[in-house]
């Protein structure tokens, strides 16, 4: 049966109180040793200083050396009584006592070493001796002329040291549980601190997260993007770097992020988003963002990244494809509607009539197109621009092409070039509409450079407002307060090919705006039209 696994917090708890106890206890001792040192030292000296006192008696020098017992022991005793001292020892040069309290221990040997006292030394101790524990201090005691004629060894109850101990271990006992229990009360609030922080989880569980965390975040086709409560990156997986094209380490506040108008918008507000459509360098992505919330606990907020970019190429391709679509069937339609007619002139035998229709037929296209419909050689754009002739006849718009258009070779993008010019066309019939000027046009140069393809787009409208003109091909602008991405779709679509579109007039006072586009590598080389010619 495998053994239950302590609790990391209450591990943390265990040692921070072992750790917290064996301090005290060690400064206790540490404390209760000082003061017991300091109070041994000041009892040594007071004990030294008393027995200099009684040795500087020189008659009591010249009676240990005349041998006068009887004298030596009234003398050390009346100095015992005056000092308060425990005992007052006098021996003579071999040691032998000459005076002690204890009438008993005269005439005998000293029971410690006397020596260094008759050697002239000065010595202090504490010792437990007869008479108890006492503090002693012996000095040499020399007679008239200065020989050293024995010791004088004085001691004084050293019993309040041990009572000072004893004082100091218990107030070192009741301060080190009252630090204890304070130190116990601050680990507590430590342990539910860090409780709260990792949301109740153990260190394995949090590795194993974390793995997990790692494997999910850089696994998965998504980019994600977190932020804490304070917005600062604390997630970026790869795939979000990628598409967002962001170097950003964890801890990197949100207004140092290099991120489109849209989205910072929405991170700066962090409120829900759901399938925000934002443009991203050449990406189209779609966005959504939630906030991270556990157990009422705020955590930050999560943003999703999917890329559309191909979605969005497919959608693209659709619409132009249903636009030539609608192109080819209004025109069928009305081939068949002339083709009636033709037919009901030959059978009623107006042949002349027969022959100017057909050669009105014949110009058809041109006409719609204005004169200079002839020098587009594309069959692309011809039916592209039918097609949108037709549409801004509906808006009460004139749509023309340019006299200085020029296109003799074929379009190899024609998906994409379409989607370029179709979208440069709609924002200016759109504004040509809502403009003030009538007659209301919109006027397209096409110009073939080699294989480049130069588009010039023109209206009557009111041009671009000077708050949008810096902006106007920023994702969520537009002339149309629709909050839409037309020109932004338009940019990314130009620079998908290599090339470029920008605002060459924004016009005003009672001129349209200029849309000016370069698309490369879009028409077929002028050899290959020479060798088809």
């Amino acid at each position: 049966m495998a053994r239950a696994r302590m609790p990391f917090l209450r591990q943390v708890l265990v040692l921070q109180i072992g750790l917290l106890a064996l301090v005290l206890c060690v400064g206790t001792v540490l404390a209760v040793w000082l003061e017991s040192s300091q109070l041994s030292s000041q009892y040594e000296q007071r004990a030294l200083g008393m027995a200099r006192v009684v040795a500087s008696d020189v008659d009591l020098g010249d009676a240990v050396a005349a041998d006068r017992q009887p004298l030596v022991q009234d003398k050390a005793e009346r100095a015992r009584l005056a000092t308060g001292a425990l005992f007052v020892v006098v021996t003579d040069e071999k040691g032998i006592r000459l005076a002690h309290p204890n009438p008993d221990q005269i005439g005998q040997l000293v029971s410690t070493d006397p020596t260094a006292a008759l050697a002239g030394q000065e010595v202090t101790n504490i010792e437990r001796g007869t008479l108890g524990l006492s503090a002693r201090g012996k000095v040499p005691l020399r007679d008239h002329t200065g020989k050293i004629v024995g010791e004088v060894s004085l001691g004084i109850d050293a019993a309040e040291i041990d009572a000072a101990q004893s004082k100091q271990l218990w107030l070192g006992i009741g301060f080190s549980g009252v630090a204890l229990l304070l130190g116990v009360g601050g680990a507590l609030l430590l342990i539910r601190l860090l409780k709260r922080r990792t949301l109740g989880l153990e260190p394995h569980e949090l590795a194993e997260l974390m793995q997990e965390h790692q494997a999910v975040l850089h696994g998965i086709g998504e980019g994600v993007l977190a932020l804490d409560t304070e917005g600062r990156v604390s997630v970026c997986n790869s795939e979000a770097r990628r598409l967002l094209d962001l170097d950003a380490a964890a801890g990197t506040p949100l207004a140092e992020l290099q991120l489109p108008p849209r989205l910072r918008a929405a991170l700066e507000s962090g409120e829900r988003v759901d399938n925000l459509v934002t443009v991203a360098g050449d990406r189209v992505l779609v966005a959504n963002y939630r906030e991270v919330r556990k157990d009422g606990i705020d955590l930050g907020g999560v943003l999703t990244l999917r890329d559309r970019t191909d979605l969005e190429t497919l959608t693209r391709e659709l619409d132009s494809t249903r636009e030539l679509t609608d192109a080819l069937r209004a025109q069928r339609h009305e081939f068949a509607n002339r083709m009636h007619t033709l037919s009901g002139l030959i059978q009623t035998r107006h042949y002349t009539e027969a022959d100017d229709y057909l050669k009105a037929m014949s110009a058809g296209t041109i006409t719609m197109l204005g004169p200079a419909g002839d020098l587009i050689n594309d069959p692309y754009l011809q039916a592209f621009l039918c097609a949108k002739t037709t549409t801004a006849a509906g808006l009460g718009v004139r749509l023309k092409v340019g006299g200085g258009s020029w296109v003799p070779s074929k379009v190899v993008a024609p998906v994409e070039v379409t989607t370029v010019v179709g979208n440069l066309v709609d924002n200016a019939l759109e504004a040509a509409r809502r403009g003030e000027r009538r007659p209301a046009e919109v006027e397209v140069d096409l110009l073939a450079d080699d294989t480049t393809l130069h588009v010039a787009v023109t209206d009557t409208g009111d041009g671009v407002p000077e708050g949008l003109q810096d902006t106007v091909f920023t994702e969520g602008v537009s002339t149309k307060d629709d909050g839409g991405l037309g020109l932004a779709l338009t940019l990314q679509a130009a620079r998908s090919l290599g090339g470029d579109v920008r605002l060459a007039d924004p016009g005003g006072n009672g001129r349209g705006a200029l849309f000016l586009a370069q698309l490369p590598h879009v028409l077929e080389p002028a050899m290959a039209v020479k060798e088809g010619l």
